[in-house]
């Protein structure tokens, strides 16, 4: 969702796949393992409200005077340098504005803390393709490809900020713009979450009552992963927002706390009653991957799961091992868990276990027998009263 619908290429772009055969690799070996995603993830952090990097992009744009910053430095963009002076200073917003002034590129160091080069002429491979008009954008475009460094675009005639990293392109836009959509998607995030909350205690009950389907399992996943999805997106906007979204990011918090713990835990108890088992990190990795329209479909998202769905199969019983539930039991140490799911294999015989049985498990003593025996008795009393009261 974020990748395509505000960020322009592709999405998993490596720095080492943007960067030209010819140049010296150790230049490079620090970085060939990020994406260009999480690149423009930190990228646009430096560049968030609150920063000294914006606080000089938005003096130059109000300046109304065009300029290219480069954040990083190596022997490529040396390289590709000609003219200019080296200054090697401590950045602030006077510095860099009144340097955007003059004619050419200005290098700054990875951290954007010192300005390394000014009014210097940046030659990049011109067999580099790109997509840009504009001078200084097709210039931006292909150093950041070719240097793998994040490029920043001013343009003096469209009053805009282009971030360029790798294959990617960023408009770098106002926080009430941002903070509009950000409210929009957390209102959303909110409903999504509540019916989540709903179809996850309905989910809790069945269990309880062992009458639990392939499609309560699904629509459970299926929530999650919206869910998932859309908090993802505003975390993105949180980032970009700096110091204006310090609210927005504690109200993400509290709705999102332990929800990937629960999409786990969903998966763990269910994965292995599928025809096809898959791992739990496989399962995962396949809802992860659903399209949008895929997530819609419950089929789809048993299927990912390793479920084999045909007819009316969606409504094919299955068993729980019972790891959610007892993971809301208080103290109880995550190897007792393991130890119980174990000894038991199902959460109904977990369910029918008196206290001697808990006791007969390795490591549950009295006191957790007595925890494990009470907690889920608890447990099977509130899911019941929240579905029929």
């Amino acid at each position: 969702m974020r990748s395509q619908n505000r960020w322009t290429g592709g999405a998993h772009t490596p720095w080492s796949t943007a960067l030209p055969c010819a140049a010296p690799l150790v230049a490079y070996a620090v970085r060939v393992e990020r994406t260009a995603e999480e690149i423009l993830h930190d990228t646009l952090a430096l560049v968030a409200p609150g920063t000294v990097l914006r606080e000089a992009l938005e003096r130059i744009l109000r300046g109304r005077t065009g300029a290219l910053i480069v954040l990083g430095n190596d022997p490529v963009v040396e390289q590709i340098s000609t003219g200019g002076f080296p200054i090697d200073i401590e950045l602030t917003a006077t510095r860099l504005r009144e340097l955007a002034k003059m004619d050419g590129a200005i290098v700054v160091d990875r951290d954007g803390t010192r300005i390394i080069r000014a009014a210097t002429q940046l030659l990049p491979d011109a067999a580099i393709e790109t997509s840009e008009s504009g001078t200084r954008h097709r210039t931006a475009e292909r150093v950041a490809k070719q240097t793998g460094f994040p490029v920043v675009s001013v343009s003096q005639s469209m009053h805009i900020v282009a971030l360029y990293v790798g294959n990617l392109r960023h408009v770098i836009e106002d926080s009430t713009a941002i903070l509009s959509r950000a409210n929009q998607a957390l209102q959303t995030l909110e409903r999504y979450k509540e019916r989540l909350d709903e179809v996850a205690g309905t989910l809790s009950a069945l269990e309880i009552e062992d009458l639990v389907t392939v499609r309560d399992v699904a629509s459970v996943v299926q929530r999650m992963e919206m869910v998932r999805r859309i908090s993802e997106e505003i975390a993105a906007y949180v980032v970009e927002l700096g110091v204006d979204g310090r609210l927005m990011a504690l109200q993400l918090d509290e709705l999102v706390t332990g929800l990937g713990d629960d999409r786990t835990l969903v998966v763990r108890d269910y994965v292995e009653a599928a025809r096809e088992p898959l791992s739990v990190e496989e399962a995962l990795d396949n809802l992860g991957t659903l399209s949008s329209a895929d997530l819609l479909d419950l089929a789809a998202g048993a299927r990912a799961m390793g479920f084999s769905v045909t007819g009316d199969s969606l409504d094919s019983a299955v068993n729980p091992r019972g790891y959610r539930l007892l993971s809301r039991i208080p103290r109880l140490p995550g190897a007792i868990v393991e130890r119980l799911i174990d000894h038991f294999g199902t959460l109904q015989a977990l369910l029918a276990a008196d206290f001697d049985d808990l006791m007969a498990v390795e490591g549950v003593g009295e006191s957790r027998a007595r925890a494990v025996r009470e907690g889920m008795s608890r447990l099977a009393e509130s899911s019941i009263l929240e579905r029929y009261v």
